[in-house]
């Protein structure tokens, strides 16, 4: 397990507790109550630290290195059910988008997102979670077959954005992220949208379009990444921490401006700290949010979509 900087006193209690219990079965001297001491004073300051996390502190959560990516969530959500497929029929198989068919319980699905490598050669393979063009035309290419058969599309978004690369913008990465916004508008099927991990830019907004949109706890979901943010105001990486406070890109600060639906609770300390009921908490969020969407007609669905995203960011005086 890897902690994060703020998380150290809760590697020291947990370091203390393990040779207590070593000691513990090693020996003959009864540690009983001072494990239990240990225990209880690690729960508290557990509690303390997560409760009381940053902006920059979220956003350090949303990118541990132990946190489920996309296709965790889809193997465990799915099981063997789950039917990958490739390419956007133009120019090639994008690796930092995935998509493909997949069942909760008897609901087929169209499951879409990007996935980010966990080692050194799966992070280039998926390049860093960064799709270009041709990911996100492959996208639209299953969103469009998922609305021709009736079926309903969740997608989960994980990216530090669009890949911005020369060849990228070669192919049209702006067109096609736009090409997505304009078609996910009035896409004629049920569109539910996670944030797992982060959700930068037009990266996360290519796919970010849904009748309901949800976001986990320790996630973002911003225009720009802080650091991208304090390099262009102060020139500098120095600011990312005041960079995230102004951007209010935490799921509470999305939920408060009415940018996303609901916020699906994480286990204390994180996803990575409990993987299984993080995925059972997505698969219900999923399912209770389909219930809500499945009997609304193809014409209700758009009209409704429409109006949700042409009320943000409006203000009444």
């Amino acid at each position: 397990m890897e902690y994060l900087e703020f998380e150290l006193p809760i590697k020291e209690l947990e370091d203390q507790l393990l040779k207590c219990k070593i000691i513990g079965e090693e020996s003959e001297v009864d540690v009983t109550e001072t494990c239990a001491n240990i225990a209880k004073k690690l729960t508290a300051t557990q509690k303390e630290i997560y409760k009381n996390l940053t902006p920059w502190q979220r956003v350090q959560m949303s990118r541990h290195p132990d946190r489920p990516y996309v296709l965790d969530y889809i193997r465990a959500i799915c099981g063997e059910s789950f039917l990958e497929l490739h390419g956007d029929r133009s120019f090639k198989d994008d690796k930092a988008m995935i998509g493909g068919l997949g069942k909760i319980g008897d609901q087929s699905f169209m499951f879409i997102g990007q996935q980010k490598g966990f080692n050194t050669k799966t992070r280039q393979y998926r390049n860093f979670g960064m799709a270009n063009p041709e990911g996100y035309r492959k996208a639209l290419r299953l969103m469009k077959s998922a609305e021709k058969f009736g079926i309903p599309v969740v997608t989960l978004i994980d990216t530090p954005g669009a890949f911005p690369g020369l060849e990228a913008e070669e192919r049209g990465q702006g067109e096609a992220i736009a090409r997505n916004i304009l078609e996910m508008t009035r896409l004629k099927v049920p569109i539910i949208t996670i944030i797992v991990g982060e959700g930068a830019s037009g990266g996360a907004l290519g796919i970010g379009v849904g009748d309901v949109v949800l976001m986990l706890e320790n996630t973002w979901y911003s225009v720009i990444s802080p650091e991208s943010c304090s390099s262009i105001l102060w020139r500098s990486w120095e600011f990312k921490e005041q960079a995230a406070d102004a951007l209010k890109l935490t799921a509470s600060d999305m939920k408060k401006q009415k940018l996303v639906d609901e916020i699906i609770k994480e286990p204390l300390g994180g996803a990575h700290r409990d993987r299984e009921k993080t995925f059972s908490a997505v698969s219900s969020a999923i399912i209770k949010s389909f219930e809500d969407l499945k009997n609304l007609s193809p014409k209700d669905l758009v009209t409704k979509r429409m109006d949700k995203y042409c009320q943000m960011g409006v203000f009444k005086g």
